[in-house]
């Protein structure tokens, strides 16, 4: 059985949303809950009622009762999905207000209110108007049971670093999920755009040929009585042209399922430069057929990717050569080194480049950064009609 269907891991599913990728986070903060039960840790000899787990029960039950009450609206707020977190975020404030006059560290309620605050609307000024008002009724409260004000001190501080922490996450989460809209669209417009060209070449190509099979062909109908030869040369031009325009044609058609390099670089330095990176790439005049160009445009997305997830770098850049019958591409950055990430990422990359009769070369030492270096041959000109790569939509740096 895999990781991802082991119980833990199912459970962890049915009670947080795995879109959210909040791993197991959510389940760590409930441990905020034992300051709930910090009076038994405070002396109460005075008092003649019952004990329990080292608190009173005039403490702990109340304590006890909300618990059971909070587990499911702080696990149902994580599906809320911004249509009404307003309404879980009240209600786990409410838990808070009706426990604090029994037990001093409610406050832990407001918190966790206040926490999820930051799921209400886009705009931060409205999610900090919902904050003023939780505080404000806090303050009241603590006011009319009086408790000293210290405690509503310490809990705004806490309080508002929570919600500040979840509201960027909240939209650095939000960023990360339209930079992959935008990624995604840079590829499909490059895609529409490659099957746009390929349609193009297509119609030119099959127009002039099958105008030529179709002249030849009654020319030699023409001839087939009077003069058989020149009926047969004509034929056997005829299938001549055809078995040319098929060679072309699935030279074109294989061009729909390559992976464009110039998509992926701008892509590239989309997903790059969004997140600070200075992105650069310089191309020698290497014309690449089909398939290497899709190897390498696969490597470049690999690498890319660990860059930005992995290195932590301020550089990234890209060079594409030839030498001695072979495309060379290097990926490097300036990051902090030995951050290749083992895994199918990494084992595609080399299967494919080995797949090409090609090699693969990783360099990276903690502190001087990554260098990926993939060598492909290239078939002579004789061995296949290529077309050369075309040129990258951004100029280079």
């Amino acid at each position: 059985m895999t990781t991802q269907h082991a119980p833990f891991h199912y459970w962890r599913g049915r009670l947080i949303p795995e879109e959210l990728q909040l791993g197991w986070a959510p389940f760590y903060n409930l441990g905020f809950l034992l300051f709930l039960f910090m009076p038994a840790l405070f002396d109460y000899q005075g008092k003649t009622e019952m004990y329990w787990i080292g608190m009173p029960a005039g403490i702990l039950w109340p304590t006890l009762a909300t618990v059971a009450v909070f587990l499911p609206l702080y696990f149902r707020a994580h599906w809320s999905g911004g249509r009404s977190p307003i309404a879980y975020t009240l209600a786990i404030a409410a838990l808070g207000f009706l426990l604090l006059p029994v037990n001093p560290f409610a406050n832990t309620y407001i918190i966790y209110a206040v926490a999820f605050v930051a799921q209400i609307g886009r705009r931060l000024a409205l999610r900090l108007l919902w904050v003023a008002a939780i505080l404000l009724a806090f303050l009241l409260e603590i006011v009319l049971v009086r408790f000293p004000i210290f405690i509503f001190a310490l809990t705004t501080i806490i309080a508002v670093a929570v919600f500040f922490g979840n509201h960027f996450y909240g939209e650095n989460a939000r960023k990360r999920a339209e930079l992959k809209l935008s990624h995604d669209e840079v590829r499909r417009l490059a895609a529409l755009a490659e099957r746009e060209r390929i349609g193009r070449d297509l119609h030119d190509l099959l127009g002039h040929t099958l105008s030529l099979v179709a002249l030849k062909s009654e020319l030699a109908g023409k001839l087939f009585e009077r003069d058989p030869a020149a009926a047969r040369r004509e034929i056997d031009d005829v299938t001549r042209v055809a078995r040319d325009a098929l060679t072309q044609v699935r030279r074109a058609v294989s061009g729909i399922r390559a992976a464009g390099l110039a998509a992926e670089l701008a892509s590239a330095r989309l997903l790059l430069e969004s997140d600070g990176i200075a992105f650069q790439y310089e191309f020698g005049d290497v014309a690449l057929p089909v398939e290497v160009e899709t190897a390498c445009a696969l490597v470049v997305r690999e690498a890319i990717t660990n860059i930005q997830r992995h290195a932590r770098a301020a550089t990234a850049e890209v060079k594409l050569e030839s030498d001695n019958g072979q495309a060379i591409l290097s990926i490097s950055d300036d990051g902090r080194g030995n951050a290749i990430v083992p895994g199918n990422g990494l084992s595609g990359m080399r299967e494919r480049v080995e797949a090409l009769a090609g090699s693969l070369r990783i360099d990276s030492r903690p502190g001087t950064g990554t260098r990926i270096e993939v060598r492909l041959p290239l078939p002579s000109p004789r061995e296949i009609s290529t077309t050369p790569l075309a040129t990258p939509p951004l100029a280079a740096q």
